[in-house]
């Protein structure tokens, strides 16, 4: 029998220390983080710390933003099986995209939740590719209007107030995608896997996340061909060089009077 996912929620039952004697308990819900196991022609690849929803979404962000596949027609298949302790999801991928991962010579990695280039060395990460993306900055006034936006459709986040989001912008603000995840990368991976999975087309809009654009994060944008990245926090030193060499373009922070835009570093 198969088993089902767990809930991306859970109650948990708390000691609330306040002003009252005794401590009073409290009910609040809380997201959950469950182990991820990744193969790719039954080869281990990782482990992800993952919200466990949207599970080929993340699967298919992940394998594009990470340069396993070069596009999402190379992923020939997937299966979600539920253990007892993690959930292990099975990708296939065609023949040549399976040589190159085998040529990396990488290790099974292990992702914390905040990772995102977890199992990788230096060298791995300096040189990159960084392909051009279309130079198409949004409207401030459409990322204002996204903005305030994203608040209503972050649902999970309203219950547990601890996820972060990613959402993939029409040009006039209108949001088209959401996805939400306890890991930033996760929540940009499954965005960007919606995205693909549901033929949107990223070159005309932009992406706005509600968590600090450290590298990764501009990388992931910039792999997927995003022209905009706009992120509620600020952005690294590295995030900026890497977006000026791809033509991204950055917006961050962006608040709800005021968006900066990073031309240089």
């Amino acid at each position: 029998m198969t088993r089902p996912l767990p809930p991306a929620i859970v109650a948990c039952r708390m000691q609330s220390h306040r002003n009252t004697i005794p401590p009073a308990i409290e009910t609040l819900d809380i997201a959950e983080e469950t182990p991820v196991s990744l193969t790719f022609n039954t080869m281990p690849h990782g482990v992800m710390m993952a919200t466990p929803l949207d599970l080929e979404d993340f699967v298919t962000g992940f394998a594009l933003t990470e340069g396993i596949v070069p596009a999402a027609s190379a992923l020939k298949g997937m299966t979600v099986r539920v253990e007892a302790e993690h959930i292990q999801v099975d990708a296939r991928i065609d023949g040549p995209s399976f040589q190159r991962l085998l040529q990396r010579g990488r290790r099974a990695i292990a992702g914390r939740t905040s990772c995102g280039v977890c199992g990788t060395d230096a060298s791995d990460v300096l040189q990159r590719p960084t392909p051009r993306v279309p130079c198409a900055p949004p409207e401030l006034a459409a990322v204002h209007a996204a903005l305030g936006r994203l608040r209503g459709r972050q649902v999970l986040n309203a219950r547990a107030h601890m996820l972060h989001a990613a959402a993939w912008c029409a040009p006039d603000g209108e949001i088209v995608h959401v996805r939400e995840d306890v890991g930033r990368h996760n929540a940009l991976d499954k965005l960007i896997g919606a995205g693909v999975r549901a033929g949107t087309d990223f070159g005309c809009g932009f992406c706005l996340i509600t968590s600090r654009c450290s590298y990764e994060m501009a990388h992931k944008a910039i792999m997927a061909g995003m022209p905009a990245l706009a992120a509620i926090s600020a952005p690294t030193a590295r995030a900026i060089r890497v977006a000026v060499r791809s033509g991204l373009t950055l917006l961050a922070p962006v608040r709800e009077n005021v968006v900066m835009a990073p031309l240089s570093v």
